[in-house]
């Protein structure tokens, strides 16, 4: 059983609710491949979650790009794990570059807020990544293995995990790796899961590339044995998303 390519849409902090509307009607005419083919999610703000769930095709499924790190309380502005699958939210993002570099979230939070996601019933795909000081030094795979560990100390079951490789200089800045960088990194994550993990969990666990990932771009990355799919950002709210969703064909070709 291969694996399945994963798209996911990570709209991070756009939208008004004509514009939300908009792009799901996009996403809903779309031409896409069957759901055995390739598993789609898309993440809007957590305030447009319900409106998408609700006018979204059934076979796209829906994710938060956050959330708390233990139960609910007295964490004003906070949302819990509970309260998304309580509204029936399948999926989060967890540890976004972003989130790490604005917010401070450190490799232990995030792999914190994984393993607790995890227990509440949710799927999780956790981002890693490097920064482009830490590629230049060559440590691009100390910081990956080092974010991963942080996850593999906290959790067994990898099943609902899909893990997202996002080198921080490639996001919104139009730099994208190299199929060949790509490709690279992922071979040594895998590996990585190997060795620290199982066979069976780098076999089958996703790892899926973000950064800049294009209508251009996207059919040379998803050629590349060890990419699962793709984690996009400003394109998955343009009409161009579907094409990417599309490069799942390369794999099942």
């Amino acid at each position: 059983m291969g694996r399945k390519f994963f798209v996911g849409g990570n709209w991070k902090c756009n939208g008004t609710t004509d514009q939300v509307e908009k792009i799901v009607k996009t996403l809903n005419e779309g031409q896409v491949p069957p759901s055995d083919v390739v598993e789609v999610v898309v993440s809007p703000p957590y305030v447009f979650l319900p409106v998408v769930k609700s006018l979204l095709r059934p076979e796209f499924q829906v994710a938060a790009q956050n959330c708390w790190v233990k139960k609910g309380g007295a964490f004003t502005g906070e949302v819990s794990a509970e309260m998304l699958a309580n509204l029936g939210v399948p999926w989060v993002i967890l540890g976004h570059s972003e989130r790490r570099a604005l917010l401070g979230e450190s490799n232990e939070f995030v792999g914190d807020k994984v393993a607790y996601a995890l227990s509440q019933g949710l799927k999780v795909i956790a981002c890693v990544g490097e920064t482009l000081d830490q590629r230049e030094a060559g440590s691009t795979m100390e910081v990956v293995a080092a974010q991963t560990k942080a996850i593999a100390e906290k959790i067994n079951d990898w099943s609902n995990v899909v893990i997202a490789y996002e080198p921080v200089w490639a996001i919104g800045t139009g730099k994208v790796a190299t199929p060949a960088q790509a490709q690279e990194v992922h071979a040594s994550l895998r590996d990585w899961l190997k060795t620290n993990v199982s066979p069976e969990v780098a076999e089958s666990t996703r790892i899926i590339y973000g950064g800049s990932v294009t209508a251009a771009n996207c059919k040379e990355l998803a050629a590349q044995p060890d990419v699962d799919g793709f984690l996009v950002g400003g394109a998955s709210l343009k009409p161009e998303f579907i094409d990417i969703i599309n490069a799942a064909t390369v794999k099942s070709a």
